[in-house]
């Protein structure tokens, strides 16, 4: 009998896992893919995580980047220095997941990888959680198995309030000319961007849309844009991946069990991090369940609280702005990242050091005349 079973080896299952087993608590992790595993993912990580543990993240850390340069229709660049102590971190998705697992296990945290969860079901006062490898029992649950997992329908959210959005990305092997710099394309994709993210031996380059619209041919924009930086997408494995946009604040909770990371759909809707609120939900989800293992009967309740008033009333600024941004996105482009600030207050949003409240409604002010009133 566990404390908790974890179900997911994520930013938000890892840290959960790291949180709980600190504690002193027995935690479980499941995870179906053997570690380390692949995730397409741009990689791009707030330093501001940092201050959520007690480690040094470097081992997991490919570059970092100071730097970024917005593009429209590959012309009309912005380039800003990000005006912050610790640069934007860029990492690999394997290696930086497995790290934050292996600092859970050192904790005391057990991990069974290769093993797929098939069905749960709450027996008496605990979940017996069933694997291709045989059951297992825990107290509490936290189902932390990202965008596509069964978890969440078989906890019972059935309408939950999720926008997903759609993503192609491709790991790049290249010589990479300025380690130090992320791009940003937004005229060659409709209701989204494209991005090229550095890394020690190559790019991570992705294409998403994040509000909807017609279909787009997203394997030609994603080969198009390569070739400005003369790479060939084509002759690397290309993955299609779901982005589980926040959509509004809504129940996280049940008997004994919660939702974190994507499963919780936290990803930010403007720029599709999802990284730092993946952690962020491990990090009080962990919380959680420690307060309820010490018999607080409202401890899940209150995490749902927590997501919905500390993420968020976040999200739906970044939501606002998205809407406004994208289906208007050359004016965005013009009064947004060419204003004087603009680049370097979108680097230090992407750092985790300022908010949307702080920015979004003089940015929508701008995008949309007579908004506000």
């Amino acid at each position: 009998m566990y404390d908790c079973i974890i179900v997911g080896a994520g930013p938000s299952g890892g840290t959960a896992a790291y949180h709980l087993a600190k504690r002193g608590h027995s935690v479980l992790i499941l995870e179906k893919e053997s570690l380390p595993r692949y995730k397409p993912c741009g990689g791009g990580v707030s330093p501001i995580i940092a201050q959520w543990f007690d480690f040094d993240f470097s081992p997991a850390i490919s570059v970092k980047v100071d730097s970024l340069r917005f593009t429209w229709n590959l012309e009309d660049p912005v380039e800003a220095k990000i005006p912050n102590k610790e640069p934007i971190w860029m990492v690999r998705r394997d290696i930086f997941d497995h790290f934050l697992v292996q600092q859970a296990q050192k904790q005391g945290a057990e991990l069974k990888d290769k093993t797929e969860v098939t069905g749960i079901e709450f027996q008496g006062d605990a979940w017996q959680v069933n694997t291709a490898n045989g059951p297992v029992t825990g107290r509490y649950l936290i189902a932390a198995d990202g965008a596509k997992g069964p978890m969440a329908k078989w906890l019972g959210f059935k309408d939950r309030k999720r926008h997903l959005a759609g993503a192609l990305e491709a790991e790049v092997p290249a010589d990479v000319e300025n380690t130090s710099m992320a791009h940003f394309e937004f005229g060659m994709v409709k209701n989204g961007y494209i991005w090229n993210f550095p890394k020690a031996d190559g790019y991570s380059l992705g294409v998403g849309t994040f509000i909807g619209g017609a279909p787009q041919d997203f394997k030609k924009i994603l080969d198009d844009y390569s070739q400005s930086f003369n790479v060939d997408v084509k002759i690397c494995k290309q993955y299609g991946h779901p982005i589980c946009l926040w959509n509004g604040n809504q129940k996280l909770h049940t008997q004994n069990a919660i939702l974190a990371g994507e499963a919780a759909c936290v990803v930010d809707p403007m720029t599709a991090e999802g990284i730092r609120p993946s952690i962020f939900s491990g990090l009080l989800a962990a919380n959680a369940i420690n307060e309820a293992l010490a018999g607080d009967i409202n401890a899940l309740e209150a995490y749902t609280n927590a997501i919905n008033e500390q993420w968020g009333t976040e999200m739906a600024w970044a939501q606002k702005l998205a809407n406004a941004f994208y289906r208007f996105p050359k004016i965005g482009y013009k009064v947004g990242v060419k204003s004087p600030t603009g680049a370097q207050t979108m680097g230090r949003i992407l750092c985790g050091e300022l908010r949307y409240a702080d920015v979004a409604s003089r940015a929508l002010k701008r995008l949309i005349p007579g908004f506000g009133g």
